[in-house]
């Protein structure tokens, strides 16, 4: 969908997850398989989507346009590994911005470790903090978001037919994709697929958090020149980037659950759950990652009143504490 393409595919992930790169990751498991070398240039991906309706998988219609088998490896095996070399050649982008907004977050730590701001709990004032200390909160969990995604295992899926092939051919699949080698076919045991869900709803959910304070905090503006203005009320500023990575991560526990969902398999090919997978991986993939370069574009250019923030806070409190807690965040992040 182009119109909203601006907001919710944003950053590299999107061009990574498009219809073109799973054909281009189907195509290059077919190579590893032996097959020869194409691209997703030769495809008319409209006429093969409407044809792989008519097998409930777009492998078979793809298979026949190049060779008439795919050395003993079946739909799922071709599929569940391209879907791993997206997720791969995704999670890249993704870490990267969400790498980049911890180090402006780690930045904005170390600079306002001293400025004081009200604490709110249940959205009412509490006692005076650190803005500093909120901000290394957001590194922290981000980071904490990035370990886990980065900790995915993305392996090859070789099964055959019934998920009893040699895992020789998984090896030799896996060295060529770069992607990881199982101890046996994974097949109908969705939890790789599942895992990567869950880590890419634990960086949009760290994420989301920073947006929703950035919005909740009038002392803080985002500082991009000519972005934001309101159509009504020419004086405000509104907070596009904060806004945008909500818009995305606020779709993100759904897509979770229907991964979760999609465990239950029956036997050896599931009637229903696998094809579900594959455009909501798709999705997440791209939210998760529109979401992260969003955050980044927040976190390196946001405006911090200070001023404003210490006169709410009553003055200049003793921050001590913070400073020190800051101090261990920035040693854990790596500052």
């Amino acid at each position: 969908m182009v119109l909203f393409a601006g907001i919710y595919a944003r950053g590299g992930a999107a061009a990574a997850v498009s219809d073109e790169a799973w054909v281009q990751a189907m195509l290059d498991v077919e190579a590893a398989l032996g097959g020869p070398q194409l691209s997703a240039a030769e495809v008319d991906v409209a006429q093969l989507g409407r044809e792989g309706a008519e097998h409930a998988s777009p492998v078979v219609p793809l298979a026949k346009r190049f060779s008439e088998t795919h050395e003993g490896a079946t739909s799922q095996d071709i599929l569940d590994t391209a879907m791993m070399l997206v997720a791969k050649r995704a999670r890249g982008p993704i870490l990267e911005d969400a790498r980049a907004g911890a180090e402006a977050a780690a930045g904005l730590a170390e600079r306002h470790r001293a400025t004081a701001v009200m604490g709110r709990t249940l959205l009412k004032d509490a006692l005076p903090t650190s803005f500093g200390l909120r901000a290394a909160r957001w590194m922290l969990a981000i980071d904490e978001g990035r370990e886990a995604l980065a900790s995915v295992p993305l392996a090859v899926q070789m099964g055959g037919p019934v998920g009893q092939r040699d895992p020789a051919v998984a090896a030799e699949v896996a060295r060529r994709l770069g992607l990881e080698e199982p101890v046996m076919p994974w097949h109908t045991d969705r939890v790789r697929p599942a895992r990567l869900a869950g880590a890419l709803g634990l960086q949009a959910g760290a994420l989301a958090k920073v947006a929703r304070d950035v919005t909740l905090s009038a002392e803080l503006r985002e500082g991009i020149p000519g972005r934001g203005g309101s159509s009504a009320m020419p004086h405000k500023r509104n907070p596009v980037a904060a806004v945008s990575v909500l818009a995305c991560t606020r779709r993100v526990p759904g897509l979770v659950a229907t991964m979760l969902a999609c465990m239950e398999q029956e036997h050896e090919r599931a009637a229903g759950a696998w094809q579900a997978e594959w455009g909501t991986i798709t999705d997440l993939l791209r939210l998760t990652g529109s979401a992260a370069a969003w955050a980044r574009d927040l976190l390196e250019y946001l405006e911090v009143d200070a001023e404003a923030m210490r006169a709410g806070a009553g003055g200049d409190p003793d921050l001590g504490a913070s400073s020190g807690l800051i101090d261990r965040a920035l040693e854990a992040h790596g500052k």
